[in-house]
């Protein structure tokens, strides 16, 4: 009984919080045409691509997303930790977005935070699904509650816009249906990374898993009306995300940081790894950690394995341990590398330093001519977070970039 009055007033206090603040700030989104992407991955991608399609397509702009917050031309880091943040931060972002002129606003859309009604009190214009993975199984009770949170953000808005939105669904995910279904009678475009090609990435978006980001994003410019001679042009002048497929360097050797960190997304960035390798003999050398606080425990051996797979060296490191040991989360990385070199031994190696930066100098320091280092989990995050709420500021890139001047 206790347990359910808990949650109870738990959902009560998210849902008097959103809509506090959309009565705080007179209900912006009713002056923009708010446009929402949920999925596991490349959410942030995704977002950035719609803000500089429509930025160069001269429609005034505002983002939302994990990495970046712009509003307009100005734009400013995520600083809060969260890719939906509450306490008012979306109701007052909308509210910034339209007092600038902006005509659009795009905003990542999570599970939780959907958990949480922070999707409530938003009339949204349109709502984008790119795709769906294990992720958020402990805080969501099951994978099927977590596809579920999902969905029932494209149920809300068919519910509360109708016909008067639109839907878009990445019709090759497996759970492509469930989406369409929840659309009821608003509008849904189906797109498919089938339909870019290579040729059609920006420079600064590698890999055939990108395809799904820009197969959205057009998909979503076109039905706003916008060309596809300036949709194309703004793909190529498109600076990328930092910490999403940033490479940083790419003589002798190559260096890449990502945000992978689930196992779909780590075989992704490896996979692209594996066509910047230059010369028969050239390693993939992989620095990758688990989040800790009891974060989807399930996936640190999965990821381990995946390393084991496709890297010829790897250094489990720490990244954002919370309040659990360090040591045994890599060690349950480790299990996961042990058990597949075990079945498919190819001669990979495996390290275990726990100290971040040391263990992305020794990648470093290992890195022969052709070879390619792969620093995954942190991406564009500005914190490692450890025991007791403690913060360490932290830039992957930049960290990579003052190593190698080293």
């Amino acid at each position: 009984m206790g347990a359910r009055i808990y949650r109870f007033m738990l959902r009560a206090y998210h849902y008097t919080l959103a809509l506090a603040g959309a009565v705080l700030f007179a209900f912006p989104s009713g002056r923009l045409r708010v446009i929402g992407v949920t999925g596991t991955k490349g959410k942030t991608t995704t977002v950035a691509l719609l803000w500089h399609i429509f930025t160069y397509a001269q429609k005034r702009a505002a983002m939302l997303s994990s990495a970046l917050v712009c509003v307009d031309q100005s734009c400013v880091k995520n600083s809060t930790g969260n890719t939906m943040p509450g306490r008012f931060f979306i109701q007052k972002f909308l509210w910034r977005a339209a007092r600038a002129g902006c005509a659009y606003a795009f905003v990542e859309v999570t599970s939780q935070g959907v958990v949480q009604y922070r999707h409530r009190w938003i009339a949204w214009h349109a709502g984008a699904f790119l795709g769906i993975h294990p992720e958020h199984i402990e805080s969501h009770g099951s994978f099927e509650k977590y596809r579920d949170a999902k969905v029932s953000f494209f149920r809300f808005i068919a519910r509360t816009q109708g016909p008067a939105a639109k839907l878009f669904v990445n019709q090759n995910d497996p759970h492509a249906d469930f989406f369409i279904q929840a659309a009821g009678e608003t509008p849904v475009t189906l797109f498919s990374p089938d339909q870019v090609l290579s040729a059609d990435l920006p420079p600064t978006l590698p890999g055939a898993f990108n395809k799904i980001n820009v197969a959205c994003a057009r998909a979503i410019a076109r039905a706003e009306g916008i060309d596809e001679a300036t949709i194309t042009a703004a793909l190529k002048t498109f600076p990328g995300v930092e910490g999403r497929t940033t490479i940083v360097a790419r003589e002798p050797f190559a260096v890449v940081v990502d945000y992978a960190h689930t196992p779909e997304s780590l075989e992704a960035i490896y996979q692209l790894a594996h066509d910047l390798k230059k010369g028969s003999d050239a390693r993939i050398i992989g620095v990758l950690g688990s989040a800790g606080g009891g974060r989807d425990t399930w996936k640190r051996p999965v990821m381990g394995a995946v390393a084991g797979r496709f890297c010829d060296l790897v250094i489990f490191t720490n990244e954002d341990p919370y309040d659990e040991d360090p040591e045994k989360i890599i060690e349950a990385l480790y299990a996961g590398f042990k058990r597949e070199k075990a079945e498919n031994d190819h001669g990979q190696t495996c390290e275990r330093i726990v100290d971040r930066k040391t263990a992305l100098a020794r990648a470093l320091a290992m890195a022969q001519p052709g070879d390619v280092v792969v620093a995954t989990g942190k991406g564009s995050e500005q914190w490692i977070h450890g025991p007791n709420n403690k913060k360490t500021p932290w830039n992957e890139r930049e960290m990579v970039a003052a190593l190698l001047k080293n």
